[in-house]
């Protein structure tokens, strides 16, 4: 067979198997974001 047909089989067929593959699963963190700042606490009088 010539050249160009033998590409052809070969990509056909790594496309298929591409296809059929089985799709990665992604792992995602989800970080809790730390305030801004704190909330103001009573210390006693006027310090």
């Amino acid at each position: 067979m010539s050249r160009s047909i033998h590409l052809l089989l070969a990509l056909a067929f790594a496309g298929s198997l591409a296809a059929c593959a089985k799709p990665a699963t992604e792992e995602y963190v989800v970080v809790e974001p730390e305030p801004i700042s704190s909330e103001p606490v009573y210390t006693g009088k006027y310090k």
